[in-house]
């Protein structure tokens, strides 16, 4: 499949059953800290400092080192240049810190934990900002390893045909749904992250994508 930016008709429902799944709907309020989710996606980093002009936390924590699909993006590194594009939006650069080792959702919420304890914080709330279709995942992982916080998740508010047009690749979208989706199933029985309920929509939604050839980043295959 070559790249675009419209979902073939025929894949659109399980893709946006998937979409949808993966998106807690949590009400977003004024939390100690906000964590951005290094990635792929610079509409991360853009969420993130929308949020904190709103006025939605008074620190912001990047946290990323680069996976094979970002090393050309951001040679530097996800969180690195998330807090570039942040300070150009206006962040001031003294609201930000950087996390730089994690290759894993996990290690982002662990070792930004440990970032926030090293600096004598420890939040009783936190607003993690993803890609849509990881919220779930994100949250999944943070009810596990940062049991002492409050946890909202929240992502750029983007329809799945909006969301995948600022991305242009259909195929690299639904490999990166169907992975985080798998994660959300599998991990719980890896200690990784929290169980959640799985409608059986969802399953079999995840199934026909697999089916499909969409499996690049399933477990093992990519973060």
């Amino acid at each position: 499949m070559t790249k675009q930016a419209e979902i073939p008709r025929e894949l659109y429902q399980d893709v946006a059953t998937l979409f949808s799944y993966n998106q807690m709907e949590h009400e977003i309020r004024p939390c100690a800290v906000g964590v951005g989710l290094g990635c792929h996606d610079l509409g991360v980093a853009t969420y993130a400092a929308e949020l904190f002009h709103r006025g939605m936390f008074p620190l912001l924590v990047f946290t990323g080192a680069n996976s094979h699909t970002t090393v050309d993006l951001f040679p530097k590194g996800e969180a690195l240049h998330f807090r570039q594009h942040a300070v150009a939006l206006g962040v001031p650069e003294d609201a930000i810190l950087v996390e730089t080792r994690a290759t894993n959702t996990r290690e982002n919420i662990e070792f930004t934990r440990a970032l926030l304890f090293d600096h004598g914080l420890v939040p009783d709330s936190v607003l993690v900002v993803s890609r849509p279709y990881q919220q779930r995942r994100a949250y999944a992982t943070c009810t596990l390893l940062w049991p002492e916080a409050t946890v909202i998740c929240t992502s750029q508010p983007l329809l799945l045909p909006d969301y995948v047009a600022t991305i242009g690749d259909v195929k690299l979208v639904i490999d990166m749904i169907v992975g985080d989706t798998e994660r959300v199933i599998e991990y719980p029985n890896r200690n990784h992250a929290a169980k959640q309920e799985v409608p059986a929509s969802v399953v079999h939604a995840l199934a026909r994508l697999i089916d499909a050839g969409f499996t690049s980043r399933r477990i093992g295959g990519g973060e």
